[in-house]
């Protein structure tokens, strides 16, 4: 099995601490995100790459396995206990291929002896144990309209293209797992599971808060003081709201069920909260300003 250098993917030594290698992937993935290199077959390859890698070295125990066994640290204590009975096997039966001087041998080169006597159909072969293919992490990146609908969205993963189905209400930081899409199992092991974290980008116009949404209305000032109807936008279309006499800058009104769909919750949602912002009026005339003295006067 070819060997992965986590720490030379990211660009960083064994020593490296941790805040190291988290700039290091900030740093790599910007430069490879697929938003970036949209028909880039190589930097898809190389974010996965780097993504893979972040997710073990940032992790002090997936590191820990890493320094210690090597590109199939998710193997190691299960080809140890392999080594120990090979050990045993050695001592009572002659010509067994792993003799006992393995105690020093890569871990690897072990991994791959095993799997080699299994292909090559030996005497041994039908004890060989199984492995479990390895788990993939991986991010999907997401406006926040895009979660305001249930939708398919294809990705691609180890060189295929699923359809990831993505539900409405989504939250930033979620993660869903799609058993069987991670890496080829060894010896007829199963496969490994792919974990997917939502990334949810900010919006200009609405910020969200759980299932609620918050918006910044702009008004004038005759509105503000006399009333009148406004047009605002919502996810869901446009709706009118009468804004009362006397409104005041920065108060807020609710609409309730105008704001963001509750994960797995068909037809249910949060709430839009709409805050008044009241524009004064500049540059005015002589009249203009005649006239908002008479009303300070009155």
């Amino acid at each position: 099995m070819d060997s992965i250098d986590y720490y030379s993917i990211l660009g960083v030594t064994k020593e490296a601490a941790p805040e190291a290698i988290k700039k290091a992937y900030r740093k790599l993935a910007r430069k490879y995100h697929p938003d970036v290199n949209p028909d880039d077959a190589e930097a898809k390859r190389k974010f996965q790459q780097l993504t893979e890698a972040n997710e073990v070295l940032s992790d002090p125990e997936k590191r820990k396995k890493y320094d210690q066994y090597g590109t199939d640290w998710q193997h190691g204590e299960e080809m140890n206990r392999a080594r120990q009975q090979r050990r045993q096997t050695n001592s009572t039966s002659n010509g067994n291929p792993f003799s006992a001087d393995m105690d020093g041998a890569d871990f690897s080169d072990l991994f791959n002896s095993m799997f080699s006597q299994q292909q090559a159909g030996g005497r041994g072969s039908r004890q060989q144990p199984t492995f479990r293919g390895q788990d993939f992490q991986a991010e999907l990146h997401q406006s926040l309209t895009d979660v305001y609908t249930t939708h398919s969205q294809p990705f691609t993963i180890d060189g295929r293209t699923i359809s990831i189905k993505v539900l409405a209400g989504t939250e930033q930081g979620q993660k869903i797992k799609l058993a069987g899409y991670g890496a080829a199992g060894v010896n007829g092991g199963p496969s490994g599971d792919l974990y997917i974290t939502f990334v949810i980008g900010e919006d200009e116009r609405y910020r969200r808060k759980g299932n609620d949404l918050y918006v910044t209305e702009i008004i004038d000032l005759y509105t503000s003081v006399l009333g009148g109807d406004v047009l605002v936008k919502t996810l869901a279309g446009k709706v009118k709201i009468h804004v009362p006499d006397g409104t005041q800058n920065g108060s807020s009104v609710r609409l309730k069920g105008k704001g963001f769909p509750v994960y797995k919750q068909a037809g249910t949602f949060g709430d839009l909260f709409v805050q008044w912002q009241v524009t004064i009026p500049t540059h005015l005339t002589d009249k203009q300003k005649d006239l908002f003295t008479q009303l300070a006067a009155l």
